[in-house]
């Protein structure tokens, strides 16, 4: 068996409403799609979602790498030989995250298709469903109610705030949050790299009634250290997102105890196969997992939730940034009460209208 078509193309997709963070406000995004066809006639697909800040990738740059130095190492290789691809293009393109995650994942959903499996079940089918927190950005207080009502409205059970601009502000929030949506109601809480050591005590101090479940990089990426004081001081689960990038960051983090969770999003390391290490490390650190995401569509989505079900440390999962996409050409995850379900179809059960 051969690859024999490669195809890959960007489409661009305003979001229903832009959402804040603590150092950006995003209306749309870009995400980059690969098609793969072997010479036995299956398809499979994998996208990208680039972030300049993230993944240091545009979708100008990873179009590009994947014209000059992507095609030719796939076109005509044995898609079974994974490793080896994968391998290849990571010593051609070390700097190229979600590039290599589109080629893992649209190379897994071909793999899980020749075996006519849902790619969970191919890759040890640990549980059939997963609950997601789904998201609320920067916002006034009276907004960010609203946002939390209508969400409990539509069956969700978890919310993560953002936050990590105005320790104060964020304080007020989660305690009107809590009072507004009742006890059941999981809330977590990302400051997305905003915060000092002080205002994480003084953050976690004043929300302790609000009985947050984590807290999810409160302080800078690079500045590992602080992040494990973070850890040491307070009472609630703090998370690691943005400083973890590969599988060095990941021994670090679990080698100096600086951190109780880690949130392995596809798109910042290198795919399923990457991501599949990471929690092994994090496993072996007795460290919690979660599955994030970029701003992906539901493709990028369908990818995160079969890695999560096949792993029984990836607890938690954060994946719905496909609510806000406009003209996502993708579709497959079936969601019902906040809780994401696979398509029982081979591989990673998504179509594309393209």
């Amino acid at each position: 068996m051969r690859i024999k078509n490669i195809k890959f193309w960007s489409v661009e997709m305003k979001l229903t409403e832009p959402y804040t963070i603590s150092y950006e406000t995003i209306s749309e995004t870009t995400n980059v799609f690969i098609m793969l066809e072997t010479n036995t006639g299956i398809v499979a697909y994998g996208c990208t979602a680039p972030d300049k800040e993230i993944t240091g990738e545009t979708a100008s740059e990873v179009l590009q790498k994947l014209e000059q130095v992507a095609q030719p190492i796939l076109n005509n290789a044995d898609p079974l030989r994974m490793a080896w691809i994968l391998h290849k293009l990571k010593m051609a393109l070390p700097d190229s995250p979600s590039l290599l995650a589109g080629v893992d994942m649209a190379l897994y959903d071909l793999l899980a298709k020749i075996a006519n499996l849902p790619l969970y079940q191919m890759l040890g089918g640990f549980r059939k469903h997963i609950k997601t927190s789904i998201t609320i950005g920067i916002l006034p207080v009276e907004e960010t109610l609203a946002k939390a009502q209508e969400f409990i409205k539509k069956g969700f059970k978890c919310i993560k705030v953002k936050g990590g601009a105005d320790v104060d502000l964020d304080i007020e929030r989660m305690i009107k949050i809590r009072e507004t949506v009742g006890k059941k109601v999981e809330l977590r809480f990302d400051a997305n790299q905003g915060y000092t050591l002080e205002e994480c005590l003084h953050f976690v101090k004043s929300t302790r009634q609000v009985k947050i479940e984590l807290i999810e990089q409160p302080t800078p990426k690079n500045k590992f250290e602080l992040l494990g004081r973070v850890t040491n001081q307070v009472a609630i689960p703090i998370m690691a997102d943005e400083s973890l990038l590969n599988l060095s960051d990941a021994f670090r983090l679990a080698k100096k105890d600086l951190v109780n969770m880690v949130n392995i999003k596809l798109m910042k390391v290198g795919g399923i196969r990457q991501a599949i290490s990471i929690n092994a490390i994090a496993q072996a650190a007795q460290i919690e997992s979660m599955v994030g995401c970029m701003d992906e569509v539901e493709l990028g989505i369908a990818a995160g939730m079969h890695f999560a079900l096949s792993q029984h440390n990836v607890l938690y999962a954060d994946l719905d940034s496909h609510f806000d996409i406009i003209g996502d050409p993708s579709r497959g995850v079936i969601i019902r009460d906040g809780v994401l379900y696979p398509q029982n179809k081979p591989g990673l059960g998504c179509e594309l209208d393209f």
